[in-house]
This record gives structure tokens, C-alpha cells and sequence, in this order.
């Protein structure tokens, strides 16, 4: 009888190594489908044009203008509400700003540095600042987009985003700012910058479209109207670029942004 009862328990245990050798087979990978990245649609870093020696008073800084804009392909668009004022303001300068402040054709600046090797001695910023945008001497909140002659944007892809270079000072942040192809404008409740408030630091940081929520933005004014936050249709975006909600408090840390290189991820659509 015990030598009946060995020999099932021997077969049954072979029986089950059988079974889980089958089991062990190494089953087919199943891949998943490629997703595309994200095509970059444009980056611009800023330049220089004016020369940083006695004929500036080694201040290169001043009014930004298209020539700034190192990509021929965009355009650039810049939204001041006090725009009008900026020949009174040439002849009255605004506290907290200097007469200098005032040759171009808005209250924005374009500051930083573009020389290769950097100079070594500045009369302002740092050495290091890369060229940007600074709204420190705007009288009212202000917006700055950029504008590709050929196409328009596709926002609509889970990996569109915003890459930018940025510095605040205060409560100051920047905001990412659309105009659509059917003329509307909206800004976004995200908000760069305050990593860096106050410091001399520029910090690069991603902006996931998204994940962003809109108003729409008057853009006479640069102002947010509306309760509710709305989902524009992002598919047809005719301009990007940021805002700075709040005026700037001046020359000096108060309040103010700084934004450096801008990248902008999205499916070009023809227009």
C-alpha cells in the first residue's frame, strides 16, 4: 500500500512540474505603438544689436524692437497699454525709470548680455544675464508674443508645452499668453518665476499646455475677464507668448519679470 501511495504522489508531482514548465514559457512581447515627440515649432534666444561701449554709456539695454528677434521666420508683438505715452514719458521719465528707458517703441527692455566672451565689467544686471525681456519700467500690466509669418500652432498634443528661461522679482510671474486664429486672446493660470524671485538666478522651466486653464484676456488693457475658466480650442493658435499681470515697480528689485530664451512645442498647420 505505501509503495501504491508513492508512486501516485511521484507522478502527480511530475504532472505538476510539466504543468509549470509550460507555464514558464517566455510569453511574445507585446510592444506598445511609438507616440512622436513633439516637434520643436520655434525657439528664440534674444540678441543684442547695440553696442556696448562709450557710444551707449556701456548700457546696451533699451526699448525692444524686432530687432532683437534672431529667427526671421517670427514676428514680434508687443501689447502696452501705455504705448502712446512712451514720447511723454521720453521727456518726463515715469519714477523709478530714466529718460534712456524710453527710445523704443513700448515700456519693454531688452537687457543681458549676448558678447562672446561675456564683459567683464556691466553698469547693469550681471555679466552672466542672458539677453531678455524686462518689464521693470511698464506702467501697467503688459503682454510680448511671438508670431510665426508661415504657420500656426497645434496645441492640442499631450506633449505640446512652453520652455522658457525666466526671472521674477515680487510677487511677479509670467504667464503664458495665446491669440487664436480667429483674433481672441487668453492667458493661463500658470505661473513661472517665483523659484527665482528676488535672485539673480534664470531658471529654465517647462510649461505642459495641458495642464494649463485659461481666461480670456482683454488685450487693450491686459486684463483677465470672466468668472470661469474656459478650454479654447488650441488646435489653430495664431500667437504665443507670456504676461506680466501687474505694473513694474522700476530700476532696482520691487517687481518685475525677466524672460530669456522662449521654445515652443506644437504641429505646425500651414496657414
Amino acid at each position: 500500500m505505501k509503495r501504491l501511495i508513492g508512486a501516485v504522489v511521484i507522478g502527480a508531482s511530475a504532472l505538476a512540474f510539466g504543468l509549470h514548465g509550460q507555464a514558464q514559457a517566455p510569453a511574445a512581447p507585446r510592444f506598445l505603438p511609438a507616440t512622436p515627440a513633439t516637434p520643436l515649432f520655434f525657439r528664440e534666444p534674444w540678441r543684442q544689436s547695440a553696442p556696448m561701449d562709450a557710444s551707449t554709456g556701456f548700457r546696451p539695454e533699451g526699448g525692444v524692437t524686432t530687432a532683437a528677434v534672431t529667427n526671421p521666420l517670427l514676428e514680434l508683438k508687443i501689447y502696452d497699454p501705455f504705448a502712446a505715452s512712451v514720447p511723454a514719458y521720453l521727456k518726463n521719465a515715469p519714477p523709478g525709470s530714466i529718460p534712456v528707458d524710453w527710445h523704443g517703441p513700448s515700456c519693454v527692455q531688452l537687457a543681458g548680455y549676448n558678447q562672446n566672451p561675456p564683459p567683464e565689467k556691466v553698469v547693469a544686471g550681471a555679466p552672466t544675464d542672458p539677453p531678455n525681456l524686462w518689464t521693470g519700467v511698464c506702467q501697467t500690466a503688459v503682454a510680448v508674443t511671438l508670431r510665426h509669418k508661415e504657420s500656426f500652432v497645434n496645441l492640442t498634443a499631450p506633449g505640446s508645452r512652453l520652455k522658457w528661461v525666466t526671472r521674477t522679482s515680487g510677487f511677479h510671474v509670467v504667464r503664458p499668453v495665446v491669440k487664436l486664429a480667429d483674433g481672441n486672446y487668453f492667458v493661463g493660470d500658470s505661473g513661472d518665476g517665483a523659484q527665482s524671485a528676488n535672485s539673480q538666478l534664470f531658471v529654465e522651466s517647462e510649461v505642459a499646455i495641458a495642464n494649463v486653464r485659461w481666461l480670456p484676456l482683454e488685450i487693450s488693457r491686459i486684463v483677465t475677464r470672466g468668472d470661469k475658466f474656459v478650454q479654447p480650442d488650441l488646435s489653430r493658435v495664431d500667437e504665443i507668448g507670456f504676461a506680466d499681470l501687474h505694473p513694474g515697480s522700476g530700476h532696482g528689485w520691487g517687481g518685475f519679470v525677466n524672460v530669456s530664451r522662449i521654445e515652443v512645442y506644437g504641429t505646425p498647420v500651414k496657414r
